[in-house]
C-alpha cells in the first residue's frame, strides 16, 4: 500500500493552494466543496479565482511563494506550472510536517487527491497512487454509473437511526442484519427518491418491528482451485456477508483478502498426513456458530461436494434444523486442467472423465480394471503419496506404460507448476512436486504442448 486512504474533514480549516491557473481551479473547486478556508497564493489569478475572491470564497495572496504562507495550514496543494516552485512548496510543507499534494508529480507528494464519486454523505474515492490517473478516472466513471443518486439520502437517513438501532438490537449480528435489510430495500430507496417521507418512515418502522432470525445459518462455498478470479459471484457475496469464515489450507490468500474485514476467521486447515482439526470437530464448530445466531461460511478449496466432505458437514446441520445452502465452486480437476492446457475431454482422445480420490484406505477400494480402460481421462485428487500404488495398479490392469501423465502443483495460481511424463515414471514424477497437486492421466495430456496458455 503506497498511500493510506484517509478522508479528512476540512470544513473551516485553513488550506493553501499555490497557483492561480486552470489546473489550480480544479483543485480549488474540490477544496471549496469540502468547506475549506482556502487561501490561494499566485503571481497571477484566473478570472475564476478573481470571482471567488470578490465573493469572499477564497483569500487571495499575491506574490511569490514564501514559507509564511504555510502558517496555520492543515493541507497544501502546489499547482503552478513551475516545477521548481512546486518543489519549493513541497519541501517547505515537509519541513513543517504538513501534507502536500503536488500536481503532476505524485511520486514526490506526501498526499494525493483521488477521483471522487460524491453521494454525500456517501463518498467513494479511487486512486492509482498517481501512476495511472486515466485508469482511475475510467474506474470512477464505471462506479459512478452503478451508484444511484438516492444513495446519499439513504445514508443520511441511516445516520439518524443509529441510536435507535443500538437501543433496539443488543448484538452486533442483529444490528448488521437490520442494516443489510435497510440498505438492500429497493422500495425504501425508491420511496426516498420520490420524496415521500411519511411512507419512508412507515417502512423503517416495519423493519424495526420485523422479527430477526433466532438462529444462524451455514453456507458451504467453493473457493475454486486458487485463482481468486474463479470465485463465483454468489460465493463473493456470501463471504462478504458472513459473520464467521471457517476455511481450510486450500483457500488462497487472494480469496481471503475478499472476506469482510470484521468477520471472524477460523482456520481448520488440513495438511497431508496431518489433520489440524478433526472432521467431527469441524462439524461441531459449524453447528455451534450457527446456534449462536451467526451467519457462517464454510469456505473450501475447489468444490465442497467433490472430495470436500461437504455432505458430512451438512448432515449434522440438518439433524439440528440449521438452515444451510451450498454455493458450488470450480473444482480442481476443471481449473487445473484448463490452466495447464489439458482438456479433460476431446473427441479424439477421451469421451469420459473419472474423478478419483487418492486416499486409498482399502486395498480393493477402486475398480482398477475400469480405470485402466481406454478413451477416458483420470484425475486423482490428493494422490501424491499413493502415486506408486496408482502406477502399479493401472499398469497391472492393462494401461500402457507410455500413457501421458501430468502433475499440477498449485494449479491456477501464480505458483502453478506442471510436470509431465508417462505412467511408467509416475512415482518418480510425484517426487518432483509438492502438495497440493493433482494427477491427470490420459492421452489428452499430450495436447498440453499445443494448448498451454497460462
Amino acid at each position: 500500500m503506497d498511500y493510506f486512504p484517509l478522508f479528512c474533514r476540512l470544513q473551516g480549516k485553513r488550506c493553501l493552494l499555490v497557483g492561480g491557473g486552470e489546473v489550480a481551479e480544479r483543485k480549488a473547486r474540490l477544496l471549496l466543496s469540502a468547506g475549506a478556508d482556502l487561501h490561494v497564493g499566485a503571481l497571477h489569478f484566473s478570472s475564476a479565482f478573481r470571482q471567488w475572491a470578490d465573493s469572499g470564497e477564497i483569500t487571495p495572496i499575491s506574490g511569490t511563494f514564501n514559507d509564511a504562507w504555510l502558517d496555520r495550514c492543515w493541507l497544501v496543494v502546489a499547482a503552478t506550472d513551475d516545477d521548481a516552485v512546486n518543489q519549493q512548496v513541497a519541501q517547505a510543507a515537509e519541513a513543517r510536517r504538513i501534507f502536500c499534494n503536488l500536481v503532476d508529480a505524485p511520486e514526490q507528494a506526501s498526499a494525493i487527491m483521488p477521483s471522487i464519486i460524491d453521494r454525500s454523505p456517501l463518498m467513494v474515492a479511487v486512486s492509482s497512487g498517481g501512476r495511472a490517473p486515466v485508469l482511475a478516472r475510467l474506474l470512477r466513471e464505471k462506479i459512478e454509473a452503478l451508484l444511484p443518486q438516492h444513495l446519499g439520502q439513504l445514508a443520511s437517513l441511516a445516520g439518524t437511526l443509529r441510536a435507535r438501532v443500538r437501543q433496539r438490537f443488543a448484538s452486533m449480528a442483529q444490528r448488521r442484519y437490520f442494516w443489510e435489510r435497510f440498505f438492500t430495500s429497493d422500495r425504501l430507496a425508491q420511496t426516498l427518491a420520490n420524496g415521500d417521507g411519511a411512507r419512508a418512515a412507515q417502512m423503517v418502522d416495519s423493519l424495526f418491528s420485523d422479527a430477526l432470525p433466532a438462529q444462524g445459518e451455514v453456507t458451504l462455498v467453493g473457493a475454486g482451485p486458487g485463482d481468486a478470479g474463479l470465485l463465483t459471484l454468489k460465493g463473493l457475496q456470501q463471504i462478504q456477508q458472513a459473520d464467521v469464515i471457517v476455511y481450510d489450507r486450500l483457500v488462497s490468500e487472494e480469496i481471503l483478502n475478499l472476506v469482510r474485514r470484521d468477520a471472524e476467521r477460523i482456520f481448520v486447515g488440513k495438511r497431508a498426513g496431518h489433520h489440524c482439526v478433526p472432521q467431527a470437530q469441524i462439524n461441531q464448530l459449524l453447528l455451534e456458530q450457527a446456534q449462536r445466531g451467526k451467519r457462517v461460511v464454510r469456505l473450501k478449496g475447489g468444490d465442497p461436494f467433490i472430495f470436500g466432505r461437504g455432505g458430512e458437514e451438512l448432515e449434522i446441520l440438518a439433524q439440528h434444523q440449521i438452515p444451510f445452502s451450498v454455493v458450488p465452486g470450480v473444482t480442481a480437476a476443471s481449473g487445473c486442467s484448463a490452466y495447464s492446457g489439458i482438456p479433460l475431454t476431446h473427441r479424439d482422445h477421451a469421451q469420459s472423465v473419472r474423478l478419483v480420490t487418492g486416499h486409498l484406505q482399502q486395498e480393493n477400494a477402486l475398480e482398477w480394471e475400469k480405470l485402466a480402460a481406454e478413451q477416458q481421462t483420470l484425475v486423482f485428487y490428493m494422490g501424491l503419496t499413493q502415486a506408486p500404488h496408482i502406477q502399479q495398479q493401472l499398469m497391472r490392469h492393462g494401461m500402457r506404460a507410455d500413457m501421458p501423465v501430468a502433475l499440477v502443483e498449485n494449479g491456477t495460481s501464480t505458483r502453478q507448476r506442471v510436470v509431465t511424463g508417462t505412467l511408467e515414471r509416475l512415482s518418480d514424477l510425484a517426487q518432483q512436486v509438492e502438495s497440493p497437486s493433482l494427477i491427470i492421466i490420459g492421452s489428452v495430456v499430450s495436447l498440453r504442448d499445443r494448448l498451454r496458455w497460462f
